[in-house]
């Protein structure tokens, strides 16, 4: 049987709950005809993602480009957000190489960033068995003496995408990791695919996914 009391906390939770799909339902909106300008004024920070929004890994888009200068015109901030497994400056470093003007690219924030302050406080005194190319070798520069090439001897797995070697076959990470599947990995690429251009390629997302 059920008491007055549990009727009114389902009600409660009945209303709360339309409140918040109410909420989003007011938050959501489509921008493809209206465009980002139609709802700048009313938000002082935006969170853009990086890749595939503002570039493809080879080029700009450069209405993306131009948003970002508008929302800086209106005095907005703006964080550019991206899995990259690499620290933000190696990222700012790339951009730049690209074009990018130093006032937007210096607003980037990777996941390599909060892997590596994650890394320097958990397990800067463990030895690792890093999975990446080496153009991720930057994520580990203060810690790079516990690097080993010996996955057994490892304390714990540091993947930061895939080898170049084996950058397409998943099954190869598989085999890999068959007697150490036991072993912590720290998977600083939660994608699991990316497209360089035309090109679509695996991240280490797909490398944990596949063990």
């Amino acid at each position: 049987m059920i008491s007055s009391t549990q009727v009114h906390i389902k009600y409660q939770k009945n209303q709360e709950f339309g409140l918040f799909l109410s909420y989003i339902c007011k938050m959501t909106k489509n921008l493809d005809n209206e465009g980002l300008k139609s709802i700048a004024k009313q938000y002082d920070l935006f969170f853009v993602d990086l890749w595939g929004v503002v570039h493809n890994g080879i080029e700009f888009f450069q209405n993306s480009i131009n948003a970002l200068e508008e929302i800086s015109n209106l005095g907005k901030e703006y964080v550019l957000l991206t899995n990259a497994p690499r620290p933000n400056s190696d990222v700012i470093s790339f951009l730049s190489k690209m074009g990018l003007k130093a006032e937007i690219s210096s607003k980037v924030y990777t996941s390599g960033e909060a892997a590596l302050n994650y890394l320097t406080k958990n397990y800067k005194d463990k030895k690792f068995y890093h999975i990446g190319p080496p153009r991720d070798f930057g994520l580990f520069n203060t810690f790079e003496k516990n690097k080993l090439n010996n996955i057994g001897a490892s304390d714990f797995l540091l993947c930061t995408g895939l080898f170049d070697d084996f950058d397409k076959d998943l099954l190869y990470y598989q085999d890999l990791f068959k007697d150490y599947i036991n072993k912590t990995m720290v998977c600083t690429n939660p994608d699991l695919i990316v497209d360089r251009g035309e090109l679509r390629e695996y991240c280490a997302g797909s490398v944990g996914k596949s063990i």
